[in-house]
């Protein structure tokens, strides 16, 4: 005797070629967008700023808002960070 797997209600009993097809989860990537800091951080864009990050602290040149990430471009190498607005604790204009 052997331990059969669940039966999918979406799955005819006995078909195993299709097993997969319907026992895939979907995953859905879900953001919360703040209108209000996005459209703050869409003023203060080509200007100096500090970010406070979970991380640590970035300072730059803020080049781009998108609503689930900003750019910040460094001045002194020119590297190019994208930070999550998740993962922002403050931001001050420098």
């Amino acid at each position: 005797m052997y331990h059969q797997p669940c039966q999918n209600p979406m799955m005819p009993y006995n078909d195993y070629n299709n097993y997969n097809y319907y026992n895939k989860m979907m995953i859905y990537y879900t953001a919360l967008v703040d209108p209000c800091v996005i459209e703050t951080l869409k003023t203060v864009i080509g200007q100096s700023v500090v970010i406070e990050t979970v991380r640590g602290n970035l300072q730059g040149i803020l080049a781009d808002v998108q609503p689930d990430h900003i750019v910040v471009q460094t001045g002194n190498n020119g590297a190019t960070f994208f930070v999550r607005i998740q993962q922002i604790v403050s931001i001050m204009p420098d």
